[in-house]
């Protein structure tokens, strides 16, 4: 299994919120400890992820976000083996203009480079980005998109006459091998892209059997294109020695959460088009009691996506409890996890050093001793 971390381009802090440059939080009347996102901190918090043993990083995007290409290639120049999942919205930029960035962000990191692509869930963000497309049409898009970077990718030349972009390359440039393809997303329409161009099919963190039940329906959806996928899952993680210990920090966490805080959440929730941020907000459904009310799973805890969007559920237990419900999404089919922590810097180095070591088969990076230097 291989295990990646998490890049916070918009800020880092202590508690399970979203932030804005000023300090302020995106919901009302919640405020929190912020670590700015500038290139010194990501590139403590890459080394931290890196000496740790993780694979790699996943970079996000979104309107209030660092740019993920020109964050990468900061990020890259200061660490040796980690690999980058940089997320982008597809259909944003032009098919080319992605092929050459990424090929020449190749070339700088020596391959390292991972493509998360992303469509967009929340149309308040496509429409400050100036896309006015409505959630089909955005994966129809995006589906076109990606059928042109493989043709770009092939370095033959080609006419595409597609439903959004058109191509005729009669020299092609080399823009290195195809990297690896994260994608993600619920809907019927999403689905189908998926199976026709992910390599890594990502989900958002639903109990194991849940899962499981999501693992054999895309593997089916592969294989009826010739295909097969590896899927992964991405949570939060609260661990502690003991159990009592990881509780009492998710009750800190909980304690932060005010009413209207939560309110304000899933409101701005509620109005996004995301299939998955709704089977997100299906788990926790608003409730806001203590700690176990919010348990999902043995040690799955729907309470951050009170007031997070994206994934909302955390691996919430003692070190080995973490471990054995990691292996039991293995089980599930799973061979990906993407994890983050509040905050992350500190976080990365508990679950790397102290969780990881425990989980059979583990993909560990052997990292040189020069590398956190």
């Amino acid at each position: 299994m291989e295990f990646h971390w998490f890049l916070p381009t918009y800020g880092d802090g202590r508690n399970i919120v979203s932030t804005d440059r000023s300090g302020r939080t995106a919901e009302e009347g919640l405020y929190a400890r912020v670590r700015e996102s500038d290139p010194y901190y990501l590139v403590q918090l890459g080394r931290a992820a890196e000496q740790a043993g993780f694979s790699g990083v996943l970079l996000p995007t979104g309107f209030s976000s660092e740019d993920t290409f020109v964050t990468t290639a900061s990020v890259a120049q200061e660490t040796r083996t980690l690999e980058f999942i940089v997320a982008f919205r597809a259909g944003l930029t032009l098919p080319a203009i992605t092929a050459q960035m990424t090929g020449t962000l190749q070339r700088a990191t020596r391959g390292r480079v991972r493509l998360n692509i992303t469509t967009g869930g929340s149309p308040a963000d496509q429409r400050a980005y100036g896309d006015f497309l409505d959630h089909d049409d955005r994966y129809r898009r995006t589906d076109d998109f990606l059928t042109v970077l493989d043709l770009l990718w092939r370095g033959e030349p080609f006419v595409h006459e597609g439903p959004y972009f058109r191509n005729a390359v009669e020299k092609p440039a080399d823009f290195g091998l195809r990297p690896p393809i994260y994608f993600a997303g619920s809907s019927d329409v999403a689905k189908d892209v998926a199976a026709r161009h992910a390599d890594v099919y990502l989900m958002y963190g639903e109990p194991p059997p849940a899962i499981r039940t999501r693992v054999d329906e895309m593997r089916e959806r592969a294989a009826s294109y010739g295909r097969t996928l590896r899927f992964g899952v991405f949570m939060h993680v609260i661990t502690r020695e003991t159990e009592r210990e990881a509780y009492a920090e998710a009750a800190r966490h909980l304690a932060t959460m005010t009413p209207e805080a939560v309110a304000a959440t899933q409101r701005a929730l509620k109005a996004m088009d995301s299939v998955g941020q709704a089977r997100v907000r299906g788990l926790h459904g608003g409730r806001h009691g203590a700690v176990e009310d919010l348990l999902v799973h043995p040690n799955v805890w729907a309470g951050i996506g009170l007031v997070r969007g994206g994934g909302g559920t955390a691996l919430l237990g003692s070190h080995a409890q973490v471990a054995e419900r990691i292996e039991e999404y293995a089980d599930a089919g799973l061979d990906t996890l993407i994890l983050n922590g509040y905050p992350a810097l500190e976080e990365a180095y508990r679950v790397g050093e102290l969780v990881l070591p425990r989980v059979g088969g583990a993909a560990r990076r052997d990292v040189p001793a020069h590398a956190a230097s």
